[in-house]
């Protein structure tokens, strides 16, 4: 019989596995070589404003949160993986923007009710294993009528296809973890808010992806710097011909989608759903 301990120790365990995920590789810099523009079409979604208190849950080296204050508001900058923070702070110095960094688990928010004007998150809260305890958290901390703005990778774009193609090299999700990509889409996000929000509005929208010339070079970038790719291969580490099938599929992946191929072969289109919402209350 399970108790609600093995069911906490199981959770922190689970917690400790994602931290570690992240801090593998580089974020950072693929975040700020691949999609630098994301945070920032998030930020303005949500019409943050001077003065205005933001959160950006999963913020990893602020994407988004780097933008916000840029725009003028009093933003805190949190994340499971507190490592991710250093490229951060020296991005938002680089760029002139002040902020506070603050570890926090998604699923257990340290803030109080209704403690900010804004709470967003850009390909950050999605992959929190828990997804009604995530959401229950952004509309908590959350004031009455103020913004929830959500940034997901959609099932059927790219990346969602990536997380497809790894899911039969990787170990088994422990129960009740959900797949990130459900965050991009509509009905789950919807069916997660609930009646607790009003305005809800999402639109699917696709960011062009420039930096890699063959499918080879992006398997590549991804095996060395992505913190879920790396953990895959991992697993295989005493599974070669798996590893190299899996090789295969990543770059058959990037090459089905055009990469490489064609008069525009050194694009991609990866696309995602942007959500906004208001607070009810």
């Amino acid at each position: 019989m399970t108790t609600q301990n093995d069911t906490a120790e199981a959770d922190r365990a689970l917690k400790t596995k994602h931290r570690a995920m992240w801090a593998q590789g580089d974020y950072p810099s693929l975040a700020a070589e691949v999609i630098p523009g994301l945070g920032a079409a998030l930020v303005e979604a949500c019409g943050v404003r001077p003065g205005q208190r933001v959160l950006d849950v999963g913020a990893g080296a602020g994407n988004a949160a780097i933008p916000a204050a840029l725009a003028g508001a009093d933003v805190v900058a949190s994340d499971l993986t507190p490592e991710l923070f250093e490229a951060g702070r020296r991005a938002a110095e680089q760029r002139g923007a002040r902020l506070t960094w603050q570890e926090a688990d998604a699923e257990a928010l340290p803030f109080g009710d209704a403690e900010f004007d804004t709470v967003l998150s850009c390909v950050g809260v999605m992959f929190a294993p828990h997804h009604q305890q995530a959401a229950d958290e952004l509309v908590r901390v959350c004031r009455p009528g103020g913004t929830i703005g959500l940034l997901s990778w959609t099932p059927q774009g790219f990346i969602g296809r990536m997380f497809a193609t790894m899911k039969p090299y990787a170990p088994p999700p422990p129960p009740g973890a959900q797949p990130p990509p459900l965050w991009g889409d509509e009905d789950h996000v919807r069916a997660l808010l609930g009646d607790r929000v009003t305005d809800l509005r999402a639109e699917r929208r696709t960011v062009r992806v420039e930096r890699f010339d063959t499918p080879e070079t992006f398997r590549d970038y991804f095996k060395e710097r992505y913190g879920p790719t790396i953990t895959v291969y991992k697993s295989l580490a005493d599974a070669p011909e798996r590893a190299a099938a899996l090789d295969r599929d990543l770059a058959d992946l990037a090459r089905d989608a055009g990469l490489g191929t064609g008069p525009d072969g050194a694009a991609l289109d990866w696309e995602y759903l942007l959500c906004t919402a208001r607070r009810a209350g």
